[in-house]
């Protein structure tokens, strides 16, 4: 384990990220008091962060997986055809 000030760990964060992604703990000191750890991510954490958030979000129990039979989502079928479309966007045009 390792600790490091806010400073220096400014100048060198580089050195500090690749030590936490190798598995040692750095932890962050401000005046001698520490504020923070870096740390690897945990077991399971998704590597796209995008993908971390919303697996954070399930975890915390605020946002639900789809539930998908036979594993596939359904098929995407479009809302309109594009004739529907086009012809709401010509009456809308023309009430102008």
């Amino acid at each position: 384990m390792r600790s490091v000030g806010v400073k220096v760990l400014k100048n060198k964060l580089s050195e500090y990220v690749r030590l936490a992604a190798s598995g040692e703990t750095v932890l962050v000191t401000d005046r001698d008091r520490v504020v923070a750890e870096l740390i690897a991510p945990r077991e399971g954490r998704a590597p796209v962060l995008a993908d971390a958030f919303l697996a954070e979000a399930v975890r915390q129990g605020w946002l639900t997986p789809p539930s998908f039979r036979d594993g596939q989502a359904p098929p995407r079928l479009p809302v309109a055809s594009l004739a529907e479309v086009l012809g709401e966007l010509a009456t809308d045009r023309g009430e102008r």
